[in-house]
């Protein structure tokens, strides 16, 4: 079982404003609630009247990061963590991933 992270808001979003948000920032959104991102679109996370992800990259991070800025939320780990990026780098509860830029270049690799 992977470790689970959320994109939490004020307000909900219905699917059809999920889609019209993510799209400009290259998101799409497949008829199940699959989230992809990518230039090869791959999933990142699902929509189950919330946006879930289960990522197995710091690439999965850093999408889930920017799909919640772009959704105007936060991203929460299973234990309550914040994931955030500050000066372009991805921190966890202020430690740091590494920097949004570099990790999005290098793409999917697992962990």
């Amino acid at each position: 079982m992977s470790y689970e992270l959320h994109v939490e808001r004020e307000s909900p979003l219905a699917f059809a404003e999920l889609a019209k948000a993510m799209a400009p920032a290259g998101f799409s959104l497949r008829d199940q609630g699959e989230i992809l991102a990518g230039d090869e679109p791959r999933p990142v996370a699902h929509w189950r009247e919330r946006v879930v992800g289960r990522p197995s990259s710091d690439w999965d991070v850093a999408q889930l990061v920017r799909l919640a800025a772009v959704l105007g939320g936060r991203l929460l780990g299973e234990d309550g963590e914040h994931y955030y990026l500050r000066d372009g780098v991805i921190e966890v509860d202020g430690d740091p991933i590494g920097k949004i830029d570099q990790i999005l270049v290098e793409g999917p690799a697992a962990w």
